[in-house]
């Protein structure tokens, strides 16, 4: 079979597009002549721009098919510009019914998908069950690429961060207060489950300790309960710390982990960037399970409570408990110390 035209379907959440960032490395370096689009929703557009893997990004705004007479307006032009190119192979690698549309709709004569496809996702594109099937999300999701003959020698997260996005990183440090020269560690408040995050208390408590090693806490997040968490943590620690919450784009981000000493917070997007990017990095977790999802490379880095219910992969606990509460400032500051 030749390949000459490719669609990767990886629409969201920040960390899930991180993590199938390898799988654009990985389809060039084994056909450099194919056409690469990837197909991925706003929030996360801003992790492929000026990757040299991708030939074309095609944006999906899901909020705008939610009603009749939006889906009826969208469809038409996104069809278009998805159909625009003939593709040998897609691989969806969301595996919910949205992707599953948009692979049907590609037309592709060749459709693959990743083993942990749902919504009936399965019935439009063959899930590719390789030997990473119980193993970590990115590897799963290599194990689509590597269906295609990919060797996948080296695992490569493209994050091409621009001088004007780095430019503008420093500057937005040096407005809040603090010279990027100095030592910083880079503190991820928020998550989308309410039971990834952990306590403020906890947050604020470790904020002192830092302070007291003389190395700068650099809040990170974004939206309006990681806003809320900030706020928390600065007025209960001693010192406030430095708060970026809501102020970076991605890429800006991206930057300001690259300069830090670790990276810590629960199994939330800005954790597994900095994994991508190799930088130390400390993952608090409890509801969902570190082997498919923890630091890629740093399992050993994770701390995960001791709870028998573990890995239940519920958005709230069924007894009604706060999870990371049960993750102690010193176990945190213990595994802290081992890194820095």
């Amino acid at each position: 079979m030749i390949i000459q035209n490719i669609l990767v379907i990886k629409l969201s959440a920040i960390g899930d597009v991180i993590h199938a960032l390898p799988v654009s490395h990985a389809l060039k370096e084994t056909f450099p002549k194919a056409k690469i689009t990837w197909v991925v929703e706003p929030p996360a557009y801003d992790l492929l721009t000026n990757n040299p893997y991708i030939d074309e990004i095609i944006v999906f705004e899901k909020k705008k098919f939610k009603s009749i007479g939006g889906f009826m307006e969208q469809i038409g032009p996104f069809s278009s510009a998805l159909q625009k190119t003939k593709y040998d192979v897609v691989l969806d690698l969301q595996g919910l019914f949205k992707s599953a549309a948009i692979a049907w709709l590609s037309k592709a004569s060749l459709k693959l998908g990743c083993v942990d496809m749902r919504e009936f996702s399965d019935k439009i594109s063959r899930p590719v069950i390789g030997t990473n099937a119980k193993g970590h999300i990115v590897e799963r999701y290599l194990d689509v690429v590597r269906e295609l003959g990919c060797k996948v020698e080296q695992v490569i997260f493209p994050l091409v961060i621009t001088d004007k996005e780095a430019d503008i990183a420093d500057k937005l440090m040096v407005q809040a207060g603090m010279n990027s020269q100095n030592p910083y560690v880079v503190l991820a408040v928020g998550a989308n489950w309410p039971n990834k995050r952990w306590p403020a208390k906890y947050y604020a408590k470790l904020v002192d300790w830092f302070y007291n090693q003389n190395i700068i806490p650099v809040l990170i997040g974004g939206g309006v309960v990681d806003e809320r968490l900030a706020d928390e943590i600065a007025a209960a620690a001693e010192i406030p710390p430095v708060n970026l919450v809501g102020k970076t784009t991605l890429k800006q981000l991206a930057h300001i982990i690259k300069k830090s000493k670790v990276t810590l917070g629960g199994d939330t997007g800005p954790v597994h960037l900095a994994a991508g990017l190799n930088i130390p990095t400390i993952m608090l977790m409890g509801p969902t399970d570190a082997n498919r999802n923890g630091p890629y490379r740093q399992l050993d880095h994770v701390i995960e409570v001791s709870y028998d219910c573990k890995h239940c992969w519920n958005r709230t606990c069924k007894f009604d408990r706060d999870c990371l509460d049960a993750i102690s400032v010193q176990q945190v500051i213990e595994k802290i110390k081992n890194l820095i």
